[in-house]
C-alpha cells in the first residue's frame, strides 16, 4: 500500500510539473500582450513598399519599419526580438482580431468603417493622394492637367478611378497589375502619371534605379492618417501612443522620414498630433 500512495503522489507531481512546464512556454511571443514580458513581440508589415515595409535580402526596411521599430523598443523589446510578419491590406483586421500580431504598422490609414473593429493609435503620418509624374514633365501642374493624360490603374485600387470620376473626366486610364509596373511605363512615357497615397509614391520614386527620375505633383487631393492598429481594446494603444510622443520629440521621426522619404523631395507633413484625424 506504501509503494502504491508513493507511486501515485510522485505521478501526481510530475503531472504537475508537465502543466507548469506548458503553461510557461507561452511566452514565446508577443501573443497579442506586446508587454515586454515576452521573448518576442509581432508586427505587421507590407513586405512590397519601397521606403516604407519593404522584405529585402539584408531584412526589413522602411519608415514604417523604423517607426515599428522605435515603438517595440519602448515597449521593451530590442530589433532582434521583433517577429514581422506581411500585413496585406486585405488582412489586417483580421490578422488583429485572430491575434496573429501584437500590432500593424502598414500605411494603415484611420477609418470610421476600421475604427469599428479595430483601435488605432496615431496618427504617426498624415498622407494625401497625389500623383507622380517624370521629372521633365512640366504639363502636368494640377488635377485638370490630367484630362487626356494617360493615368496608371492598378488593379484593386480606386486612386485612379476617384480622380477620373471627380477631377479628370477624361483622364484616360490605363490598367497595369501592381505600382512596380506602373514605374517603368512612366519612365518611357507608355503613361503620364500614377497616383496613389505621396508616401507611397516617394517610397517608390526614391528607389536608386529611379532618382531623379519622378517627382510629385504635391496636389493633397485626400487626407490619409496613418495610425499603427491593435486589437480592439487593447491596452497597447495608450503604451503606443507614449512611444509615438517620444519619437517625434527627440528627433527621430523626422530622421526616419528624412532617411526613407527625403531621396524623392517628399514634402511631409509636421508629425500629427496623437488622436487628431484631418478629415
Amino acid at each position: 500500500m506504501k509503494l502504491r500512495k508513493v507511486t501515485a503522489a510522485s505521478a501526481t507531481v510530475f503531472a504537475l510539473a508537465l502543466t507548469a512546464t506548458a503553461c510557461g512556454g507561452d511566452n514565446s511571443t508577443g501573443g497579442g500582450s506586446g508587454s515586454g514580458g515576452g521573448k518576442t513581440i509581432t508586427v505587421g508589415i507590407k513586405f512590397d513598399q519601397p521606403g516604407l515595409g519593404q522584405k529585402t535580402p539584408q531584412g526589413y526596411a522602411g519608415f514604417d519599419v523604423d517607426v515599428a521599430t522605435y515603438v517595440a523598443k519602448k515597449l521593451g523589446y530590442k530589433a532582434d526580438q521583433i517577429e514581422w510578419k506581411e500585413a496585406k491590406s486585405a488582412d489586417r483586421e483580421t490578422m488583429l482580431k485572430r491575434g496573429d500580431v501584437d500590432f500593424i504598422a502598414a500605411t494603415y490609414s484611420i477609418t470610421p468603417e476600421r475604427q469599428e473593429s479595430v483601435d488605432f493609435a496615431g496618427p504617426y503620418l498624415l498622407a494625401h493622394q497625389d500623383v507622380l509624374v517624370r521629372a521633365d514633365d512640366n504639363k502636368i501642374k494640377s488635377p485638370k492637367d490630367l484630362n487626356n493624360a494617360k493615368l496608371c490603374s492598378v488593379t484593386g485600387s480606386t486612386s485612379a478611378q476617384n480622380v477620373k470620376e471627380k477631377l479628370a473626366p477624361k483622364a484616360q486610364l490605363q490598367p497595369y497589375p501592381t505600382y512596380s509596373a506602373c514605374l517603368p511605363g512612366l519612365q518611357n512615357g507608355a503613361v503620364d502619371a500614377l497616383t496613389t497615397d505621396d508616401s507611397i509614391l516617394a517610397g517608390y520614386a526614391a528607389q536608386s534605379q529611379f532618382k531623379g527620375k519622378f517627382k510629385l505633383g504635391g496636389f493633397k487631393l485626400t487626407n490619409e492618417n496613418y495610425g499603427i492598429g491593435v486589437k480592439k481594446g487593447s491596452d497597447l494603444k495608450d503604451k503606443i501612443n507614449k512611444a509615438l510622443e517620444d519619437m517625434v520629440a527627440d528627433g527621430a521621426w523626422q530622421k526616419a522620414v528624412d532617411k526613407n522619404l527625403g531621396p524623392a523631395n517628399y514634402k511631409n507633413e509636421p508629425a500629427p498630433k496623437i488622436g487628431e484625424i484631418k478629415s
